[in-house]
């Protein structure tokens, strides 16, 4: 197989000063449907997007450290962040799994690299999921919500000519919401597709 070290282009950096339009969004719009929704009595009560945690499981490692380092490197492009590599905790004889092997690869996003990465994700990246129809509504039950994603071939920064293998992935919205309502609120105002539902 041919050496895969540009499997995408990375996010550039952000010029200094810059502020995302979702960043904006959030302060100028966001924070006032939100107060009037819920009744706060103060800005600081009003849900905030705390860190996004991208998570993707690379099953066929035990069998090829190679997949966890393509892997690595298409979440960093997908992000513009360096990914850093999971490991398994403890042994699991049935999956051929020993303690401290590589399983998987992870990002944390926190302020302008978390908001670039949602308008892109909201924007472009699940746009092109064949036959999508919105993501589903249910959170964890303390105020954040994870997404899981089938294939990484969605997002735009991927060569599809040169992946190696399709790999899922998990995101998760981390907030400072303290009930699903207010996160649910939070992310649909963000932009996130959650499918229609009547009340």
């Amino acid at each position: 197989m041919a050496k895969t070290n540009k499997t995408a282009t990375a996010v550039p950096a952000v010029p200094q000063g810059y502020v995302p339009t979702l960043k904006k969004v959030y302060k100028e719009e966001i924070v006032a449907k939100l107060m009037k929704q819920f009744g706060y009595s103060t800005v600081m009560q009003c849900p905030k997007l705390v860190k996004i945690t991208i998570n993707e499981g690379v099953g066929d490692a035990t069998g090829d450290k190679k997949l966890v380092e393509v892997a690595q490197q298409e979440l960093t492009a997908i992000t513009g962040q360096k990914a850093i590599v999971t490991h398994s905790r403890k042994d699991i004889s049935n999956f051929k799994l020993r303690k401290g092997m590589p399983i998987g690869t992870k990002v944390t996003l926190r302020d302008v690299k978390m908001y670039e990465f949602l308008e892109r994700l909201i924007r472009v990246s699940l746009p092109r999921i064949r036959d999508f129809n919105g993501i589903s509504e249910k959170m964890d039950g303390k105020g954040n919500y994870t997404l899981g994603i089938k294939e990484q071939i969605i997002f735009p920064e991927i060569d599809i000519d040169k992946i190696t293998k399709i790999l899922g992935m998990e995101i998760t919205f981390v907030t400072t919401a303290k009930t699903d309502e207010e996160a649910y609120a939070l992310l649909k105002e963000f932009g996130l597709p959650f499918k229609k539902h009547n009340n």
